[in-house]
């Protein structure tokens, strides 16, 4: 995962107010890394060693926070979609981006809430999530055409599987990469059109609205 600082910095910061702001992000995204978003602003000001107060005037809301530190990382997972779309192959596509996206989940367990709740005021943020959901949409529409993967896959199976992976994630401890491979690898494979066998309806799941911003 990245961890430079964001690209969105404010110009004309001085020395130190860039100094506090970066200190804060770098904490942020450690905090969320280990333990997701779940973590209080004053949790982060603590690990970056600065007054409540200083995060505060930096980053005014807890989402401004969220946004600012997996900005990046949104950013992959929109080239992650691009990649997959650009892939001749629509099976292939799709399987690299499910792969590649679980493997971010793995590395950084505050990403898949991040990528998951909607940021209504961070527009920037709202229409790179928009444009890897509409992407997402399209790869499993592509692989759907060319018969490889099974007609009744919908878009709430990707957030079941992304909740899946996101419960080895946090339960499997220094196997949650061994685990979320063999994972991905097993639903992939209950993905395939061929031998498909009937399933109960999918859930009212969208990646938009599984999780709502808890407020801080």
């Amino acid at each position: 995962m990245p961890g430079h600082p964001s690209h969105m910095e404010p110009a004309g910061l001085r020395a130190d107010a860039r100094h506090n702001r970066d200190r804060i992000l770098g904490a942020a995204r450690e905090a969320y890394a280990a333990r997701g978003l779940d973590v209080p602003m004053g949790a982060i000001a603590r690990r970056a060693g600065v007054g409540v107060a200083t995060l505060y005037r930096r980053f005014p809301s807890r989402e401004s926070l969220i946004t600012e530190v997996f900005g990046d990382e949104l950013a992959t997972c929109a080239a992650v979609v691009d990649e997959a779309l650009a892939d001749p192959d629509p099976w292939h596509g799709f399987c690299a981006a499910i792969e590649k996206v679980c493997a971010m989940q793995v590395a950084d367990r505050g990403f898949t809430d991040a990528f998951l709740t909607a940021f209504p005021e961070a527009i920037d943020y709202e229409r790179t999530r928009a444009r890897a959901e509409r992407g997402f949409a399209e790869v499993i529409r592509r692989a759907k055409a060319a018969g490889r993967l099974r007609a009744d896959f919908a878009m709430a199976d990707l957030t079941l599987l992304l909740k899946a992976n996101c419960g080895v994630t946090d339960g499997a401890g220094q196997a949650a990469a061994a685990g979320s491979r063999r994972l991905v690898a097993y639903l992939l494979q209950s993905f395939r059109a061929e031998h498909a066998e009937p399933l109960p309806p999918p859930p009212r799941l969208t990646l938009a609205h599984l999780h709502a911003p808890t407020p801080r």
